[in-house]
């Protein structure tokens, strides 16, 4: 949806997002304006959840500044910019997301996890996930070190046939000569030039991931050692970010990093509580309606190791609070009457509280308890 005011000097747009509004009420609850109504409660991503009524609409942004989800965005003359951000007329989130470059592995959990696509994993793709990607070994920084037995080799090309760090470069085979074997000489770190009567043995330090297949196949054990040893931590090249424009600081990634290298604070403090004896049979609106997967539908007690319930026992509803955002959707899409109850204590900000902040903070942080019946809007579509 999209919206657009056009003045002498400037022209103002306001941008919704439905891929990513959810209908959480944020931006109805802070519109200085009222101009924002709760068009469709409970509706997924992507169907429109809200509409803005353009007379009442000043274009002043608030809605995009508090958007948790970036659903909103107002721009004019085509910038981000802002005159309340810029004259300080009212603060931003105050919200951390960081990784800990020293403490991460370079993993895929995050990026598998993140529910809005917000993790940046700039790491070589290797061979495990794309046979045409980068080979493995040279991922770590490692010393790699054979040792040949020039007495034993006899230049066969056993070993150059299994892998391209080794090649073999025989000497021509004549009736004068053709004899195989090296002539003596004691064993010798490769790396040096392996002559012998018969031909030549090259290694190629940087294709040898030290597998040992060259070693376990030599029909004569011409090949005494082959090691690798890391010069550095084991910690693959590249880095991971995250991306703070997609971000909803719902923690998937902090509280799922085996390595305690991500750090979340969230934009809300607060508690989400369920009365599931509320719930109304049947219903999970909350649990697809959660943009954060926080809600889910737990096996009853005693219930262990993935088993299925017993007979006549239901699955209960649940909420993870380390992954709730407390945008408060579910409330306003539950059809349970005083089934969900939202309620946040503390909005985590930057910048000057003013007044006019103040006075959206005390409504956004009033409990909303779920009423139980359809409480959206009758409102026509606003054209675009």
């Amino acid at each position: 949806m999209v919206m657009e005011q056009r003045l002498l000097k400037s022209v103002s747009q306001l941008i919704l997002d439905t891929s990513r509004c959810v209908g959480c009420g944020i931006c109805l609850d802070s519109c200085p304006k009222d101009a924002i109504v709760l068009q469709n409660a409970g509706v997924l991503k992507g169907e429109g959840a809200i509409s803005v009524d353009p007379v009442k609409c000043s274009y002043c942004g608030i809605c995009a500044i508090l958007c948790p989800l970036r659903a909103v965005k107002v721009t004019v003359n085509g910038e981000k910019t802002l005159a309340i951000l810029d004259n300080e007329g009212f603060p931003q989130y105050d919200f951390t997301t960081s990784i800990d470059e020293k403490k991460c592995k370079r993993c895929t959990v995050c990026s598998e996890v993140c529910p809005e696509g917000a993790i940046i994993r700039d790491i070589p793709i290797y061979e495990g996930q794309d046979p045409a990607g980068a080979q493995r070994h040279t991922a770590l920084t490692a010393d790699i070190t054979m040792v040949i037995c020039l007495h034993k080799c006899t230049v066969c090309g056993v070993c150059a046939s299994l892998c391209p760090a080794l090649s073999v470069e025989r000497d021509p085979f004549t009736a004068e000569k053709m004899c195989f074997g090296p002539i003596g000489c004691p064993a010798e770190k490769s790396g040096i030039k392996c002559n012998s009567q018969s031909g030549q043995i090259k290694w190629e330090k940087s294709l040898c991931d030290a597998c040992g297949v060259c070693m376990a196949a030599c029909p004569e054990e011409a090949i005494l050692e082959v090691t690798r040893k890391l010069k550095k931590d084991p910690i693959l090249p590249g880095k991971v970010t995250i991306n703070k424009e997609n971000c909803v600081t719902c923690s998937w990634c902090e509280k799922t990093c085996p390595y305690d290298a991500v750090e979340v604070t969230k934009f809300f403090e607060g508690e989400l509580v369920i009365d599931a004896e509320k719930c109304p049979e049947g219903c999970s609106t909350c649990v697809e309606i959660c943009p954060c997967h926080a809600i889910f539908m737990a096996a009853p007690a005693g219930t262990k190791g993935g088993k299925k319930a017993k007979k006549g026992k239901k699955l209960q509803l649940s909420i993870n609070q380390d992954l709730c955002i407390l945008c408060g959707a579910c409330v306003n899409a539950c059809h349970g009457e005083n089934a969900l109850t939202l309620h946040r204590t503390h909005i985590n900000v930057k910048g000057t509280e003013t007044d006019m902040f103040k006075d959206i903070a005390k409504r956004l942080c009033e409990k909303k308890i779920s009423s139980g019946i359809d409480n959206t809007a009758d409102i026509s579509d606003v054209k675009e």
